[in-house]
């Protein structure tokens, strides 16, 4: 074998090694941004978590919501088509009456699956859209704007409905 096939051979498995390595790092970012986050958690004190939180709502969720958190107006009544209105999801909303769990479904799942029946909304199941850690993110965004009384109190919820 010659120095110039060796340098090629070498140059070939260097190759093949970098492609393996860029399949597998794409992976391995795949599944952390996809993997389904069964032992997520709300964490409204997790700086980093709500950063991405917050600019994740900026993007899919301020248009309805609001920018800060207040929703649509008069978001109790319906709307000439029968929809619902988004409601607000800082502390004069009804967003910390429910636990992390349920508002992980109507995020993830969409609302219909959560709501009564006859419950009409726009809100789109963001299921395929997000991942389940930018919805974690999102509401642990939520819950840093609520006061310290109302995030108490979801604390409780949080912990009545776990230990269902």
């Amino acid at each position: 074998m010659t120095r110039k096939e060796a340098r090629t051979g070498v140059a070939t498995v260097a190759r093949w090694l970098a492609a393996i390595a860029a399949v597998a790092a794409s992976g391995a970012l795949a599944w952390w941004q996809w993997a389904p986050a069964a032992d997520a958690v709300i964490d409204a004190d997790d700086a980093r978590l709500v950063a991405q939180g917050r600019e994740v709502y900026g993007r899919h969720c301020a248009s309805c919501h609001g920018t800060k958190l207040e929703g649509q107006p008069d978001w109790r009544t319906r709307l000439p088509n029968g929809r619902m209105p988004a409601p607000p999801h800082d502390a004069d909303g009804h967003t910390w009456h429910h636990p992390g769990d349920v508002l992980f479904g109507i995020v993830r799942e969409g609302v219909q699956k959560f709501a009564p029946a006859g419950y009409q909304s726009d809100m789109p199941a963001y299921a395929g859209v997000l991942s389940d850690r930018e919805i974690v993110a999102v509401l642990s965004y939520i819950k840093s704007t609520w006061p310290a009384e109302v995030r108490r109190r979801h604390d409780e919820l949080e912990r009545s409905a776990r230990g269902r």
